[in-house]
């Protein structure tokens, strides 16, 4: 696809916003609100999982640390499986079958007492997302790419509209889950299994089976792949990408990791850990077009995201020098801002820049390895992040500081 050297401008604005939606069609609509739905049923459970398995159960924080890590390998390692199967057989079918498999997970999950049952459940809910969020992803960069065309609406502000709809979920979804603890860890699990029921639902019944495609060349689908996976490994750029994004999300992963045990630490509850998590998710929902708008035609998407990574690695570094104030609540409090902040740079920047690199046949299996590498970085990193985080105190902030500043070295210059 051709080469776009800065990101796209974009103007805010709640009617705009509106707009936006109106001309966008019924596909893209139906998506951004499976990306609302999607996150609504994950943030039911996720925030608390960690409390779940520490406490309920009983597990050390460094398996605490693997069993997380291992979800998000499951999901995020295996979405390059999720991205081929897109490919061959279409988003829709890919999306249905990752709905069904996250129902079957989350209720399996609820009723999970035994370390290697948890395991077992929460392998099978981050497979479901494997399939699920590459085909979603997928499909909404095409039809950004699409309406960039066609319909001169910035591909960044679709996927600006797609991310503060995921984030919208986001924001609703810890806020229900405190409400349904109440009824205990169970009632959250069936809770997240109904909304994904109620996805499936809508998918199948709403979004239109795609057209026949015509193939180029006579190959067979396993020759395809291996030409496919091929060409991926030769592009030193995309690689160094996935790395440097991989580099993000193990720092994100402290949401659920480090900012419990740091709430713990200064409180003495993680009462507070559901309202961190929604303001996280609020700043996205209002604050992504307006700085998109801001960064539009300024900075390359490269630059974007070299500038997310350095607020990250600001987050960290401030939430170990700040002293305990606020109620304890400071250090978590800097730390969520400047990460989320840093996450809004972050995602979009790669986001749009992913489609310039890859070749539009290819599309899936580049969004499923992005998410893959940057899997296998979250895996490798989670349990010594997780016994790191159990020495307490700042000098574990500043250590993780590290992981996002080295990502910023490894971001490829952008090439117009």
């Amino acid at each position: 696809m051709k080469t776009t050297s800065r990101l796209s401008s974009v103007t805010g604005g709640g009617a705009g916003v509106l707009r936006d939606l109106r001309s966008l069609g019924s596909v893209t609509r139906l998506l951004i609100l499976s990306g609302f739905a999607f996150n609504l049923g994950f943030f039911l459970v996720l925030p608390y999982l960690a409390e779940h398995l520490g406490g309920a159960l009983g597990l050390a924080a460094w398996l605490v640390g693997l069993v997380l890590g291992l979800r998000t390998f499951s999901q995020q390692g295996l979405f390059v499986v999720g991205g081929a199967l897109t490919d061959r057989y279409g988003a829709r079918r890919v999306m249905l079958a990752g709905c069904a498999l996250r129902i079957a997970g989350f209720g399996w999950l609820g009723f999970a007492h035994s370390t290697w049952s948890v395991i077992g459940s929460v392998l099978l809910v981050g497979f479901a997302a494997a399939l699920y969020a590459p085909a979603l992803e997928t499909e909404i960069a095409r039809q950004a790419v699409r309406h960039e065309q066609t319909d001169k609406v910035a591909r960044t502000r679709t996927l600006g509209l797609f991310l503060m709809g995921g984030q919208a979920g986001a924001l609703i979804g810890p806020i229900a889950g405190t409400a349904l603890l109440a009824g205990g860890f169970r009632a959250a699990c069936l809770a997240g299994a109904v909304v994904f029921a109620v996805i499936l639902v809508a998918l199948h019944r709403l979004l239109p089976a795609p057209e026949p495609r015509t193939a180029p060349e006579p190959v067979t689908p396993s020759t395809s792949a291996r030409s496919g996976v091929g060409e991926l490994l030769r592009n030193r750029r995309f690689l160094a990408l996935c790395l440097a994004y991989g580099s993000y999300l193990l720092a994100y992963n402290q949401l659920y990791l480090a900012l419990p045990m740091e709430l713990e630490r200064t409180t003495g509850s993680q009462v507070a850990l559901g309202w961190m998590l929604a303001l996280s998710s609020l700043m996205v929902v209002l604050g992504q077009l307006p700085l998109s708008g801001r960064v539009a035609g300024a900075m390359s998407h490269a630059a974007a995201v070299r500038w997310g990574l350095l607020l990250i690695t600001g987050a960290f570094t401030a939430a170990g020098a700040l002293p305990p104030l606020a109620g304890g609540l400071l250090p978590s409090l800097v730390f969520v801002v400047l990460l989320t902040v840093g996450q809004m740079l972050v995602i979009p920047g790669v986001r749009a820049w992913l489609p310039d690199l890859a070749d539009d046949r290819r599309l899936g299996l580049y969004t499923g390895a992005l998410s893959s590498v940057s899997g296998v970085v979250v895996l490798l990193g989670s349990a010594p992040t997780g016994a790191l985080l159990d020495t307490g105190g700042g000098l574990s902030w500043f250590a993780l500081a590290a992981v996002p500043l080295i990502g910023l070295s490894l971001v490829p210059r952008h090439r117009d």
